[in-house]
């Protein structure tokens, strides 16, 4: 789950820096900053030496995902929204949601804990890599997306509530936090703001 998390963030946070047109080392910086910042602050709430900082293997991870969004990018005309890194994104944000999550239940965090590591997992990456960007975090505003981690976390911790084992509980946390998303994009979802409910009289 790590492996496929690293590979495919790296690659969508580097296609975001190509389309603002960062130079090569920018790009790198974004790609790995998403690929490795959400991992970071996971393992330093769980009291560990983040794994990026243990294997040159993570950091070869990252790079092989950088390069292949430097190859999207010389064939297709808009790497960034093309269904490879949507998907891709997707993908990514269902390891990193399950990957956050048996990282904290082998810490032993309550449930709640649980669901907000294997969130902020999955969706620091993109946050930090938005503000190298100069963005405001997409997360924060738009598009249905760290809905899609808190439903996926949510789902290991009924599955491993009701009995589960640890392999089937992650691969419900898989399989819901990438279907969720990817029928999300599909369908434009998006969380309702206080204005879009008509709850503002100015």
């Amino acid at each position: 789950m790590n492996t496929i998390g690293l590979v495919a963030f790296a690659l969508v946070g580097s296609s975001k820096a190509i389309r603002e047109e960062f130079d090569v080392f920018g790009i790198t910086i974004v790609g790995l900053a998403m690929a490795f910042a959400g991992g970071a602050t996971r393992d330093l709430l769980v009291t560990r030496v983040p794994l990026a900082l243990q294997s040159p293997i993570e950091i070869g991870l990252g790079l092989l995902g950088v390069s292949l969004a430097i190859a999207l990018s010389v064939v297709l005309p808009s790497p960034d929204t093309h269904p490879i890194t949507l998907v891709s994104d997707a993908i990514g944000l269902a390891a990193f949601t399950t990957t956050g999550a048996i990282v904290a239940t082998e810490a032993g965090v309550s449930a709640f804990g649980v669901v907000a590591i294997g969130t902020i997992n999955a969706v620091g990456g993109g946050a930090f890599a938005d503000i190298l960007l100069d963005k405001s975090p997409f997360i924060l505003f738009d598009d249905f997306y760290a809905s899609c981690a808190v439903f996926g976390a949510g789902a290991y911790v009924i599955a491993g509530t009701v009995g589960a084992s640890g392999s089937t509980a992650a691969g419900v946390c898989a399989v819901v936090t990438v279907v969720t998303r990817l029928v999300a994009v599909t369908y434009d979802w998006n969380l309702p703001t206080v204005q879009g409910l008509g709850l503002l009289n100015h």
